[in-house]
């Protein structure tokens, strides 16, 4: 089951059906989702997660169609500048609720409906959770959104302490932290020269954006049985960010 039906969500989901993954596609862009779905044969629903009654009945149809869950990859989240996110001074309480609904609480309620599965199957499995870079590494200039980075923060701490929490069930709980990604979400970004410029040497390993390729491929190894044995890491996918 992965969540969000654009960039890295949409990357990671070809990825893993090309390794002979089923997968259920779960996003609020019906659009994208519905396409999604129908390119990769798999399954969709669209709804708004950080509503519990949606989250529940997202993996509730996600079962219904294929029996299990064995991973989960929650990706869905979004800049929350559009609310009033920015530095502390500037943030709205709106902003700030808005922003920690997108990223944090959807990602809770998904992930919560999914261990109660993977409890009551007993098989196991593998969650992989989307933080960023700048919940440890920030940049003031440019990414000065406080309550994004609180929010990427509190996925950091979720998944290592409910990777402790569930081991002893064999259910591994990773993250992974991107730098900047060339994704819908990144438009703005994108769309500004002097970030251009900035990214060559902040990134200096991709002289400029990340691809969605290049983290789908690190979620899809912590999905995958060949990290078996990982769990409670924060796998840092930054092209030198945190370095540079």
């Amino acid at each position: 089951m992965i969540t969000g039906s654009s960039g890295i969500g949409a990357a990671t989901a070809r990825l893993v059906v090309g390794e002979g993954a089923k997968v259920f596609v779960a996003s609020s862009c019906a659009e994208e989702c519905e396409r999604l779905a129908s390119e990769l044969h798999g399954g969709s629903h669209i709804s708004d997660l950080a509503e519990e009654v949606n989250a529940i009945a997202a993996v509730q149809a996600c079962v219904h169609r294929f029996g299990r869950i064995d991973c989960l990859f929650n990706v869905a989240g979004s800049s929350g500048q559009r609310f009033g996110d920015g530095p502390l001074h500037q943030c709205t309480a709106e902003g700030w609720d808005a922003t920690m609904s997108i990223n944090a609480r959807s990602l809770f309620l998904v992930s919560r409906e999914a261990v109660k599965h993977m409890l009551a199957r007993d098989k196991g499995g593998a969650i992989v959770n989307m933080a960023s870079v700048i919940a440890f590494s920030p940049e003031p200039t440019h990414f000065a959104t406080h309550a994004y980075a609180a929010g990427k923060g509190a996925v950091i701490a979720l998944t290592k302490s409910a990777a402790a929490y569930y081991a002893k069930s064999k259910i591994r709980i990773n993250a992974v932290a991107p730098g900047l990604v060339e994704t819908p979400m990144s438009k703005r970004a994108q769309e500004d020269p002097l970030i251009q410029a900035y990214m060559k040497t902040k990134q200096p390993l991709a002289e400029g954006f990340l691809s969605a390729d290049d983290v789908a491929a690190a979620a899809l190894f912590l999905l995958s049985d060949e990290s078996r044995h990982i769990t409670g890491e924060v796998i840092t996918i930054d092209a030198g960010w945190r370095l540079s």
